[in-house]
């Protein structure tokens, strides 16, 4: 039996481009193939920290050719040392035979899928000629989601809005060689109206992107707050926007739709798609220039195969 491959998170970044991995993320999406039952989602006390961790187990498989489950912990506190928040292992899997062929390290697997679904979305939803971009967060996501939407858009300024300005500067600096000019802001409210995307990947549980400040033909994309408790948009954004997620199985795992459905602002009914039918054109994404669209991204195993079979690829090819 051939030992797996040992698939490291600097390959993964220094081997990604991102039109590729979002063609490859939109067909997993217009595929009836792969299989992929809920996740299992566990939090568990961390004492030392005074808030709780989380434990995912990501499950999904491609009869007869691939499978994969990506294990992932999730420790909010970690920034304090000098720690991505997410942690993670991807087993990837021979589906005919059951065989190991490699182990992907999945911090940075699970940081271009998130930003290559969301980009993926931004195709379906941003207005053709969107050039500005505020990126609210300032954690791993943060570079690789503006890398991701201006591979989809014609992206000439980004704003950057962190808590801690010395890393929003940190990413200035690491964009600075791109085709689009990058500078850090002190307030959303000064920035958020002058943009056509907002992308926000952070852990909140207090709204950050709030419905009084957007303009018409905005496009929102809401990535972090992955518990029900955690919001990044408030109840004004999501009255006022097209709701779209990936995936209707992450309706009721983040704050941002939860707590919007359980208050009664909107009922299941209001959400005009998943990516399944978006990217199969089962359904309509953006329809005119002014309406403001919102994407919420929770994850999905789906993504994290399809990534996964993206970088193995690679690897076997180099």
């Amino acid at each position: 039996m051939e030992t797996p491959l040992q698939i490291s998170d600097q390959f993964i970044n220094e081997n990604t481009r991102y039109s590729e991995l979002i063609s490859a993320i939109n067909n997993a999406f217009t595929s009836s193939d792969i299989e992929v039952p809920a996740r299992h989602h566990h939090n568990f006390s961390n004492p030392e920290e005074n808030i709780d961790s989380t434990l995912l187990l990501m499950p999904a498989w491609n009869p007869g050719k691939e499978a994969g489950v990506k294990i992932v912990t999730v420790s909010p506190n970690n920034g304090k040392f000098d720690l991505p928040s997410i942690q993670g292992t991807y087993i990837y899997l021979d589906a005919h035979k059951g065989i190991v062929k490699a182990i992907l390290e999945a911090n940075a697997l699970t940081t271009k899928r998130t930003a290559a679904t969301s980009a993926l979305a931004t195709s379906y939803l941003a207005r053709k000629n969107a050039s500005a971009m505020l990126m609210i967060g300032t954690g791993a996501l943060a570079s690789n989601l503006i890398l991701a939407h201006s591979s989809v858009r014609p992206i000439k300024k980004v704003f950057i809005w962190g808590r801690n300005f010395s890393k929003a500067e940190s990413i200035c600096k690491e964009l600075s060689n791109e085709k689009f000019a990058v500078s850090v802001v002190e307030n959303i409210e000064e920035i958020i109206a002058k943009v056509d995307i907002v992308s926000c990947a952070t852990l909140s549980k207090t709204p950050l992107v709030l419905g009084k400040y957007l303009k018409n033909g905005q496009h929102i994309d809401l990535v972090g707050a992955y518990k029900t408790d955690m919001r990044e948009s408030d109840d004004d954004l999501i009255k006022k926007s097209k709701v779209f997620v990936d995936t209707y199985q992450g309706l009721r795992e983040s704050g941002d739709i939860l707590i919007p459905l359980q208050n009664g602002i909107i009922s299941e009914k209001d959400i005009n798609a998943d990516l399944f039918e978006l990217c199969s054109n089962k359904k309509q994404g953006r329809r005119n220039e002014q309406e403001i669209t919102c994407f919420k991204s929770v994850g999905h195993a789906l993504e994290d195969l399809t990534a996964a079979t993206y970088y193995y690829k690679k690897f076997k090819n180099e």
